[in-house]
């Protein structure tokens, strides 16, 4: 059992950068492959970016790559996505989630079982 507490939402500048945090509890967080997705108002929730227990693999939907980057610490139980020069289309509710196995990378959200309640990212253009 894994349980996910996202935080670092907030409003910020078109042009600005955010971090946002997923705190993980759970012995096991480890073990598991975390990613995270976003629903903006009105949309279906997409897939973001993922990283793999190890930290060493990272995958990123197209419309994110080259402007955010998903990390982990596996000792702090925390994942991480730093998000750099936002625009309006970023502004959503982004949620963390857990993976455990599975094919690489998983960007669909019926592969993971775990999921955050999602903080508020709002760009201002």
């Amino acid at each position: 059992q894994v349980q996910l507490v996202e935080s670092g939402g907030g409003l910020v500048q078109a042009g600005g950068s955010l971090t946002l945090s997923c705190a993980a509890s759970g012995r096991t967080f480890s073990s598991y492959a975390m990613g995270w997705f976003r629903q903006a108002p009105g949309k279906e929730r997409d897939f973001v970016a993922t990283v793999g227990w190890s930290a060493l693999n990272t995958y990123y939907a197209d419309s994110v790559k080259g402007r955010f980057a998903i990390s982990r610490d596996n000792a702090k139980k925390t994942v991480y996505l730093q998000m750099n020069r936002l625009n309006a289309e970023d502004t959503a509710v982004y949620y963390c989630a857990a993976v455990l196995g599975g094919r690489w990378p998983s960007t669909s959200l019926d592969q993971y079982a775990y999921w955050g309640q999602g903080t508020q990212v709002t760009v201002s253009s």
